[in-house]
Parts: C-alpha cells; sequence; structure tokens
C-alpha cells in the first residue's frame, strides 16, 4: 500500500461470528483499519472493541455511520435488518461491504442502485471469489474441462442449535437457502459465466419443526443454454462438507473446499492440506488424477477486504460494476430457489 494514501475507516456492525472473522482478518490488511464498531448489546459492542483494537463502541448502527468517523462499513447483521442500514450507510457517502444473504432481489436492487447513485462502493461479502485458486480455475477450465455442462455442490455443517439466529425465520427469511445456497448460486455465477435465464428449477427444503425455519434443502437448476447445477445443504448432517464438482466432456475438476479453504479459510487453519483443486479424466483411477495446488500467503477474508478497499477508492471503476453484477445474479439465482419450494415444504 501507498503510505500516503490513507488506510479506509471501517466500521462494523454486528458482532457475531463472521464480524469477528473480519475484524481479526483487518490486522492483515493496513488498507483498511477498524474505526467503529455498533451492536444493540452495550456489553458484546465492549468486549468486541476491547479484542479488537479498543475503537470507539456504538449502541446503535445510526449512531456509527452518523460519527464521521468512519468511511465504510461491514454490514454483519441478520438478514431483515440489512436493508435499511445500507440504504443509510449509502446516503451518508459511504462504501457498504454487505454480508449475505439479501431478502430478496428488489432488496439488493435496492442496495446496489443506492450505492451507485451516491456514488460508493458496494460489495457482498462471499470470501471464497477472492481467493486466487477462483481465478486460476476460471482460466484453466476450458482446458481441463472442455465447455463446462453443469455442477453439483454440497455445503453442510451441523448447526441446529435454535437459540442461533439462523433457525429463526423473523431475523433469516430464506433459512438454509440464502445461507448456505447462495454459495452453490455463487459457484454458478463464478465458474459457468452464464447469463441466460431460468428455464427450469425444483427445489425441496425441510422446515424445523418448531421454528419453522428451513435447515435442509436440495435442488435442480436448469439455465436456457442448458447448464445445469445440483445442490445440496443443510445444518442437520454431522460433519462440514463443502465439495464442489465442476463438470465437461474433457473432465471433472473437483474440491472439498470451496466456500472456505481447509489451510486458511478457518479460524484453525490446517496448512497440512495445500489449497488448491484435482482434475479426473477419462476412466483413470485416483493414482492418475493430477491435483494442482494454488497457494496464497493471504487468507480469503484478507483479500475480500483488500478488494473492497480498492472499491471504496474507486467507486465508478469496472471492477465496482462487475462487482455489483455478480452479487444481483447470485441473489436472483438463490429467488429462483426459493419461488420454487412447493407449498408447505
Amino acid at each position: 500500500m501507498n503510505s500516503t494514501v490513507p488506510p479506509v475507516r471501517l466500521g462494523i456492525i454486528g458482532t457475531g461470528f463472521i464480524a469477528d472473522v473480519i475484524a481479526r482478518a483487518l490486522r492483515d490488511t493496513p488498507e483498511i483499519v477498524l474505526a467503529g464498531v455498533a451492536s444493540r448489546s452495550p456489553d458484546k459492542a465492549a468486549d468486541f472493541a476491547t479484542r479488537h483494537g479498543a475503537v470507539p463502541v456504538h449502541t446503535t448502527w445510526t449512531g456509527l455511520i452518523e460519527s464521521g468517523a468512519v468511511d465504510a462499513v461491514y454490514v454483519a447483521t441478520p438478514t431483515a435488518a440489512r436493508e435499511p442500514i445500507c440504504l443509510a450507510a449509502a446516503a451518508r457517502g459511504l462504501a457498504v461491504l454487505a454480508d449475505k444473504p439479501f431478502r430478496d432481489l428488489e432488496s439488493l436492487r435496492r442496495i446496489t442502485t443506492a450505492c451507485s447513485e451516491a456514488g460508493v462502493a458496494f460489495l457482498d461479502g462471499t470470501h471464497f471469489t477472492h481467493h486466487p485458486r477462483t481465478e486460476i480455475l476460471r482460466e484453466a477450465l476450458p482446458r481441463l474441462t472442455g465447455p463446462l455442462q453443469g455442477l453439483r455442490t454440497s455445503f453442510f455443517f451441523p448447526a441446529l442449535d435454535r437459540s442461533n439466529i439462523r433457525l429463526r425465520p423473523d431475523q433469516e427469511p430464506t433459512g438454509v437457502i440464502g445461507d448456505m445456497a447462495w454459495y452453490s448460486m455463487r459457484a454458478i455465477v463464478e465458474y459457468s459465466g452464464s447469463d441466460a435465464p431460468v428455464a427450469e428449477c425444483r427445489s425441496w427444503a425441510e422446515r424445523d419443526p418448531v421454528t419453522g425455519a428451513w435447515f435442509r434443502g436440495t435442488g435442480f437448476l436448469r439455465l436456457r443454454d442448458g447448464f445445469t447445477a445440483t445442490w445440496d445443504v443443510g445444518y442437520s448432517v454431522g460433519a462440514c462438507l463443502m465439495d464442489l464438482d465442476l463438470m465437461g466432456s474433457q473432465g471433472v475438476v473437483s474440491m472439498d473446499d470451496f466456500v472456505l479453504d481447509w489451510e486458511g479459510g478457518f479460524g484453525s487453519p490446517d496448512t497440512t492440506r495445500p489449497v488448491g483443486f484435482t482434475h479426473r479424466f477419462g476412466m483413470a483411477n485416483p493414482s492418475t488424477w493430477v491435483r494442482t495446488e494454488t497457494p496464497s500467503p493471504k487468507r480469503q477474508a484478507t483479500r475480500m477486504l483488500e478488494a473492497f478497499a480498492r472499491l471504496a477508492r474507486n467507486p465508478a471503476g469496472p471492477g465496482a460494476s462487475a462487482s455489483i453484477r455478480r452479487s444481483l445474479r447470485t441473489q436472483e439465482l438463490v429467488d429462483a430457489l426459493v419461488a420454487s419450494l412447493p407449498d408447505g415444504s
């Protein structure tokens, strides 16, 4: 970073797990500094601020965005509260990094339009898109798979604690579909490059009998150009799965950590499992599969923050508009999944 350029001053709204991940990643991101935190719970905000540099604490998000002490915000609130905060931040001229998902496509359009009209950057909080593996794989796919025909994903982790907001429909109205199938849909956006409309979508989701939240789902999606995707997500499987297969006539590329890479995406990284992908082809057995490693000296959360800093400084550039297009397309596909759920599912 150019030492003559001051860092972006970031305020974090929300003090949950993911906000903590981002605050820790800021320590390795000199382009951005934590300048404040807001939470409805003064105790949680004070504890968060103490852990991450004794920054100013605000008991309301309005107090933070009106403080004049921040240039940007990270909105790490439940989905139900996200839109008004993002709109207010944009109106104050603050760049917006917002956790995903969003209430629906129209809500996200209001947010991104507000940011564009205010001349500030917008970025959604999808980490894996910023890891070098994503770009390396995009460039390699034509050679490894040929024209991409489809993908399949599985994303599970055990999280059936009913005190968690994930199982509160008033806070997370799309439940596991928005929380986890978002990544399955984002994989379509990142790797297929297809903007074709949805031709067919069939989804099923299981509701928690107590809270009514969707906690497990599966489905099939076909775009008009023939690209297909199958997805399985949920909180009810007793292990963490993050599997992705990208399929074409020349072969298949696979990962078992496409959302949070084992090497650096977790709080306790496993450096014995270098990040990368596996190429399978023909009738080859596992002994002939080809493994490609894509190391990164920085975690994907850090790279996301670096990308946000660049967007915040150049909100009218091509990177900013491309970021918004990817977000809107992802939410469009998530909405298609939700719309295809049968009544009473």
